[in-house]
């Protein structure tokens, strides 16, 4: 089931900590997943950047806003106690705590007012769906992803069949495949129909072959087209091959593949154009952002 949003994270907290004494964030998280039910699959869901689980995630800045509020106590890095102001929290008897209750306390209130879009964010995104810092970060960065791949995919629907065979040889080197661009534009480089047909190194010694093909299409590639070019691995001897398209596959091609023995890999004009971005093919960085925490050991005999 969906881990739930960080708010809802503020009673559980509290009531790991009622006990009075000192708690880690691991044991808050043992204690809660615990006290909720949670699986394994539950716990180990991850944000979209991979460092961190939504579970850790949604603990920690609960443990944060709590913190700011005066209802917890932070003892040293990663280890919380509960407060008075914790306990007369815990004492309503409300199941859930939300950003409005902590609001009363104007110590929150000067944290939370960081910047007058946090608190819009927060009603934006209402009691059902509120947002770690973290996760307002990684929708941002999907809708500029998404926007980028929708740029770059057009821009190659729009090249010539001759740029778009430089383009796939490139993107393959960058992969890793075909030793050099030199190595792959010998063995890759019959053009015809708008596409490329040849066969490139599947690693820079050339201990085994995967065949290519490309097609600059907007309409879908049927199970026919795969058909016919997982039959023509025959002729040059292959086990592999690498089918593109800047447009996509049907569902009957999909399965296709998925039942013969050769392997061959489709790659649509989504999963192009994410390629390209993440091998920095036809892009590139127009500005970079650091994240920083505080370094509680430099400050551990302050």
């Amino acid at each position: 089931m969906p881990v739930p949003d960080f708010q809802s994270f503020f009673v559980p907290v509290l009531c790991a900590t009622s006990d009075g004494n000192d708690h880690s964030m691991a044991e808050l998280r043992e204690r809660i997943a615990a006290d909720l039910a949670l699986t394994p699959e539950d716990v180990s869901q991850r944000l979209p950047s991979g460092v961190q689980t939504v579970f850790a995630n949604r603990i920690a800045w609960s443990a944060v806003y709590l913190n700011k509020a005066g209802a917890l106590e932070r003892v040293k890095r990663g280890v919380f106690r509960i407060t008075g102001r914790g306990r007369e929290l815990l004492a309503l008897g409300l199941p859930r705590l939300a950003v409005q209750n902590l609001s009363k306390f104007p110590e929150f209130v000067a944290f939370h007012k960081g910047s007058q879009d946090s608190s819009d964010k927060d009603r934006e995104a209402g009691p059902e769906k509120p947002q770690t810092p973290e996760e307002q970060l990684a929708d941002a960065y999907k809708v500029l992803r998404d926007s980028l791949a929708n740029d770059v995919l057009d821009a190659v629907k729009r090249s010539s069949p001759a740029f778009f065979e430089e383009l796939v040889v490139d993107l393959l080197v960058a992969m890793g495949y075909g030793g050099s661009v030199e190595d792959a534009g010998r063995t890759v480089g019959k053009s015809g129909d708008g596409g490329i047909d040849g066969i490139i190194k599947e690693d820079k010694l050339g201990l085994d072959f995967v065949y290519v093909q490309a097609k600059r299409w907007t309409n879908p590639v049927g199970r026919p087209v795969v058909q016919a070019f997982a039959g023509s691995l025959d002729g040059v001897r292959a086990r592999k091959g690498v089918l593109i398209t800047t447009s996509n596959f049907s569902q009957d091609a999909i399965e296709y593949v998925q039942k013969i023995e050769k392997r061959i890999v489709l790659i649509d004009g989504r999963q192009l154009a994410d390629l390209m971005i993440d091998h920095d093919v036809g892009v590139g960085v127009f500005q970079t952002y650091r994240l920083k925490r505080l370094d509680s050991d430099y400050f551990e005999n302050a």
